[in-house]
């Protein structure tokens, strides 16, 4: 059996001798693996899961043996759907660090870098985003840097969440919504955490994240914190993404010991709960400590709707069907699906899932030229349910995964607290179709989302 992960220091070396290995010998071939898996339905270009997962395994002793095995998105459908148990994403995710080791593309060195480019892209949004659309511009980035011409952008904002929550002025506790019998205050202290896109291109959603946990009665503390280099470690940069995971634990942990830690990017919340300890093998302290406290804001609020501590009353009806999408990183941390029983709590709203495995972005996969082929035909199922079931609006917790929705559908993609947030009054409008919702009037003199 392989050395215990708590030996190993060096990422790179952990992925060389993984515990996940133990697991391969429990696949019986059943291949159900392979019938769901997004890629391999899309391409002839990938193998399939079992046979550059556990199958290669066997005969990898440190050496690649089969190179399409980068045509892996790392979606992690074929774990979740192992009925053996068998860690395939994972085995997959370190045979692809190792033998990337030697031969990373300048490429997935820079695309992983969302914290500065967000930091870059702001104080010049309106240049950016005309660059980011424009055609020659984006023909000489595919020839030069490899990202295709036509694959999804972000939209960078005039301001960041960070610059946001420093001139945000805080409910009193006498104005917050005491329900339930609480005193005011009574919820206590709250962390958030952003994350990157959150914090730079996805500033609506952690608006509407703190001003829906205030109204609740929460005192929200937001730390100083970086990236969780899930792109990193997605990418195969195990060693640059331990860095950054172990950073970001600091900052999380020094708000507060025992704090719950609430946030709206779901990948990232995936990455500090199982990812960076199973696919990277990091057993510090501070990682395990900070992943048991975090948890998806869908999640959490549907927990506090169950116990009585929401005011469901509050909810202003809302005559909308709106399509769902669960991204994978999502459904890998095993905590269903509470986005859809939250959403359908606002009166007259219906969630229509979309029963689709994956959209085909799969964080930075989408991106590059030589895949974003494939993520179209991933996601194509997808495009289309959205198209039919409703044109205009879709809820999904990603925020690559919203950014591919909205470019292959021109349809507006929220996170559902968004959806919560304008039911309790918080947007200031009665509109849901026909506006962006990072365009929607925000109540009060502080900034908002325009």
């Amino acid at each position: 059996m392989a050395a215990h992960s708590s030996h190993i220091s060096d990422p790179l070396d952990f992925a060389k001798a993984s515990l996940a290995r133990a697991s391969l010998d429990a696949c019986v071939k059943c291949t159900i693996c392979e019938s769901q898996c997004p890629v391999m339905r899309s391409t002839d270009l990938f193998s399939g899961p079992k046979y550059v997962g556990p199958q290669a395994e066997r005969f990898r002793h440190g050496a690649s043996v089969d190179h399409s095995l980068d045509y892996c998105s790392g979606c992690s459908i074929c774990t979740t759907s192992c009925p053996q148990g068998v860690k395939i994403a994972e085995i997959n995710a370190q045979a692809r660090a190792v033998m990337k080791a030697d031969r990373m593309p300048l490429r997935d060195r820079l695309i992983t870098q969302t914290e500065l480019e967000g930091k870059l892209l702001t104080p010049f949004a309106a240049i950016a985003n005309a660059a980011l659309h424009a055609k020659p511009i984006r023909t000489i980035m595919q020839g030069v840097v490899g990202v295709h011409k036509d694959a999804p952008m972000p939209t960078a904002q005039k301001y960041s969440f960070p610059a946001w929550w420093k001139h945000h002025t805080r409910r009193p506790a006498s104005e917050r919504r005491v329900h339930a019998g609480l005193k005011a205050g009574e919820h206590g202290s709250i962390v958030f955490f952003h994350g990157c896109a959150g914090g730079y291109f996805e500033v609506a959603t952690s608006i509407a994240t703190v001003e829906v946990l205030e109204y609740l009665g929460y005192d929200v503390i937001v730390p100083e914190q970086g990236c969780c280099g899930l792109a990193q470690q997605s990418n195969g940069l195990f060693r640059q993404a331990s860095r950054k995971v172990r950073t970001l634990c600091e900052q999380l942990r020094a708000a507060g010991q025992d704090l719950v830690i609430v946030s709206s990017s779901g990948s990232c919340a995936g990455m500090l709960r199982h990812e960076a300890r199973e696919i990277m093998g990091l057993e510090d302290p501070e990682l395990i400590d900070v992943g048991s406290r975090m948890v998806e804001t869908s999640e959490f609020l549907l927990e506090l709707m169950d116990k009585g501590k929401f005011p469901l009353e509050d909810l202003h009806p809302c005559e909308l069907t709106i399509p769902y999408h669960q991204p994978c990183q999502v459904k890998s941390q095993g905590i269903g699906k509470p986005a859809i029983r939250m959403m359908e709590a606002i009166p007259g709203v219906r969630v229509v899932e979309s029963e689709q495995a994956c959209c085909g972005i799969a964080g930075t996969y989408g991106l590059k030229k030589e895949k974003f082929e494939v993520a179209q035909r991933v996601g194509a199922p997808l495009f289309a349910m959205v198209r039919e079931t409703n044109p205009q609006l879709a809820a999904c917790e990603t925020e690559t995964c919203r950014w591919q929705i909205r470019a292959g559908t021109e349809a507006e993609v929220i996170h559902p607290v968004q959806l919560i947030h304008h039911a309790l009054g918080l947007a200031g409008t009665g509109k849901l179709r026909g506006m962006a919702w990072n365009k929607l009037p925000k109540k009060g003199e502080h900034l908002g989302t325009q």
